[in-house]
């Protein structure tokens, strides 16, 4: 499956808080996805964690400065490799909806 290019338009609008490996939520470290028009960018602070894309079997390590694009309903997961310190940050496109949480 080709991912689709991310919108030049999505703009955030919500964000989790900072999670580290103690306080990471046990669901990012399984299979899940984003909403439906939902598109993410993952930042970490500090150290390092694994993003897989599961639809393309895509494993990225991530540090600092390295913003994986998580699109819309792509299955997807976390490792935490030590410790680390990240967030996530949800976009939208001007004219979708914002999902209710």
């Amino acid at each position: 499956m080709k991912r689709p290019d991310w919108p030049v338009d999505a703009v955030p609008y919500r964000r989790t808080p900072e999670f580290d490996e103690t306080t990471v939520p046990k669901g990012l470290l399984r299979a899940h996805s984003t909403r439906d028009k939902t598109w993410a960018r993952l930042h970490v602070l500090d150290g390092r964690l694994i993003f897989r894309d599961l639809i393309d079997g895509a494993e990225l390590v991530l540090e600092p400065g390295i913003h994986p694009l998580i699109h819309p309903q792509r299955l997807h997961e976390v490792a935490i490799l030590g410790s680390v310190r990240f967030f996530v940050e949800f976009c939208v496109r001007p004219g979708d909806s914002p999902p209710r949480t």
